[in-house]
């Protein structure tokens, strides 16, 4: 896979936006592992293999342990492994993400309301629509991720 468009250098100004937000996100008060699972999860959804290589590391080096990031897409099965409030953040991100399947039913609302306050929930929907984002122009213009890059230097 090779890159086809480096948007970082086509459109700095709109990469440096988006890096609001997320620099917005991470001084919300959520909790960072928290945000770096609901990523994850979001990424796994998406399919996009530069954030979950990306979101992976970051949660490996916060101490995260690899059981819990293997079942992070089977959370509900493996929900032992998860907190209430996490497993609270992963619902309302696979309906969020979903949303042209979901339209995020009332139950669903409730459900995140009744974990988050309505600032946390509305940074919680910030932070999977930014994801959403990310994924969408990393898949797009097909951002390779760090262990490709990391295993063709080694072959080289």
């Amino acid at each position: 896979m090779s890159m086809r468009i480096d948007y970082n250098k086509v459109a700095p100004a709109g990469i440096k936006a988006l890096g609001g937000v997320y620099g917005y996100i991470t001084q919300s008060g959520l909790p960072a592992t928290l945000i770096e699972l609901v990523y994850l999860r979001v990424s796994q959804i998406n399919g996009c293999a530069y954030c979950l290589d990306m979101h992976t590391r970051s949660l490996q080096k916060m101490g995260v342990k690899v059981e819990k990031l293997a079942l992070l897409q089977v959370w509900r099965e493996a929900e032992a492994l998860f907190d209430d409030q996490e497993r609270a953040a992963l619902a309302w991100a696979e309906t969020v993400t979903r949303v042209a399947e979901t339209a995020i039913p009332d139950e669903a609302y409730e459900a995140a309301r009744a974990v988050f306050s309505e600032k946390q929930l509305v940074d919680l929907t910030i932070a999977i629509g930014l994801m959403n984002t990310y994924n969408r122009i990393a898949i797009g213009f097909r951002n390779p991720p760090q262990a490709v890059a990391e295993h063709s230097a080694a072959a080289a």
